[in-house]
């Protein structure tokens, strides 16, 4: 019997896309809403599990769950500038002054299908045991979200 569980997370970020013709090659920001879904099977034995582990009958703990994407992701991102990285202009946070700046220089414009593959990959090794990763699912605004399969 295979299982799955979602946690749902929040985080403001802003970002710009300096090719896109539109306004959104402007930095504006977002108020992020990103799901997160592991599968795997329910422990089945004896409740003493191992320290760290979820007991008898969970897949994962969501406070465990919570840690790990805090971490890779939502620590991270939350209240960062994120930029594509440009080769041969300095960075942002050298031109902002005595501005407080956390900017993220990516190597790939920061859409919302290119976060979702990025976070995969920050997510890739972390979970527990027995489970993995079976979607990300990734809402840019109320209405305009992306979701990756894996």
């Amino acid at each position: 019997m295979k299982m799955r569980l979602t946690k749902q997370f929040g985080f403001e970020m802003a970002h710009a896309l300096p090719d896109y013709p539109g306004k959104c090659r402007n930095i504006h920001g977002h108020s992020y809403k990103l799901f997160v879904t592991v599968e795997g099977q329910p422990l089945e034995g004896d409740c003493l599990q191992p320290k760290g582990t979820a007991p008898e009958g969970m897949l994962v703990d969501f406070h465990q769950l919570k840690m790990i994407v805090e971490e890779a992701i939502v620590s991270r991102f939350d209240h960062a500038l994120v930029l594509p990285r440009k080769e041969g202009t300095e960075t942002p946070a050298d031109s902002l002054g005595g501005y407080q700046a956390k900017v993220i220089m990516l190597d790939f414009p920061p859409t919302t299908e290119n976060l979702l593959v990025h976070f995969a990959q920050l997510l890739d090794g972390r979970l527990p045991e027995g489970t993995r990763l079976y979607a990300l699912k990734l809402y840019e605004t109320e209405t305009s979200c992306g979701e990756l399969i894996l």
